[in-house]
């Protein structure tokens, strides 16, 4: 595996650009988190430029947090040009499980595009995978099964990489799985973060194209910069702040000593 240091190291020498149509209440925090780990975002939401503006792009990031039917029209048309270009599509799939609209047009989505990194927590991602699961607005209630057994059987159906976050991250291409250990209980206590981690998924997706690789190195880089900001914050708000500095600065030494990603058995932290 490319280490996740290395991955990141990718990111800020190739400077992805990562084409965001996404959460209107989240969108300048995925904007700045995606600037602050060495991208450059880039939040194009009209039919009339979607297509352009993907087929230029190294990654394209789908959030259907607010999403309206025109919104979803717009997400397939740029998912089929970024298909077409071989551009890796992540979708997020938020509030999935909470409303008959989010459920049916995530499905629409997965049917009219490839979409190469499914991402939600247990619950969306149970729904999305046709587990018994309770969505709370955008929060996981509860899903039945084992998450590895989930996140591993909607990934063979759908032939792309699943990411189920949480406590501990779970992500697999249907093969391979990683269990990412960092971050840290402050991480849930402002709006965004996970919105913000699908935006450093896909500025690592642009440039790994084992995206399972991709998906769990930036989320070891991610939780990371979370357990750091805890070290030197108050509260929700100098936490916010800190964690935009943190994954700024993240360096190799940091990644290799506070790693906790270990795949199908092996510790991946050397």
């Amino acid at each position: 595996m490319a280490e996740a240091e290395e991955i990141l190291e990718k990111v800020r020498e190739q400077k992805p650009l990562v084409h965001h149509i996404t959460n209107w209440v989240t969108i300048y925090d995925c904007a700045n988190i995606t600037r602050a780990i060495g991208a450059l975002p880039v939040m194009a939401h009209a039919k009339e430029e979607v297509e352009q503006m993907a087929s230029i792009s190294g990654a394209l990031v789908l959030n259907i947090g607010t999403l309206t039917v025109d919104l979803v029209e717009a997400m397939i048309l740029a998912g089929k040009k970024a298909n077409e270009k071989k551009i890796p599509v992540v979708l997020d799939a938020v509030g999935v499980g909470a409303t008959k609209l989010r459920d049916d047009k995530a499905l629409e989505i997965m049917e009219k595009i490839h979409v190469d990194i499914i991402k939600g927590n247990s619950s969306e991602i149970g729904r999305l995978a046709g587990a018994k699961s309770e969505t709370k607005g955008v929060e996981a209630i509860s899903v039945e099964g084992n998450l590895v057994d989930i996140a591993k059987k909607l990934a063979s159906e759908r032939e792309c990489t699943v990411v189920i976050t949480g406590k501990e991250d779970v992500i697999s291409n249907g093969n391979d799985v990683y269990i990412c250990k960092n971050g840290h209980e402050m991480m849930g206590k402002f709006v965004g973060t996970g919105c913000m981690a699908a935006s450093v998924i896909g500025a690592f997706a642009a440039v790994e194209k084992d995206y399972a690789k991709a998906a769990a190195a930036a989320l070891a880089c991610f939780g990371i910069a979370g357990e750091l900001a805890a070290r030197t914050s108050t509260g929700p708000g100098t936490y916010k702040e800190h964690f935009y500095d943190e994954i700024f600065n993240l360096d190799k030494d940091t990644i290799t000593d506070m790693i906790k990603l270990e795949k199908a058995g092996q510790d991946v932290k050397k």
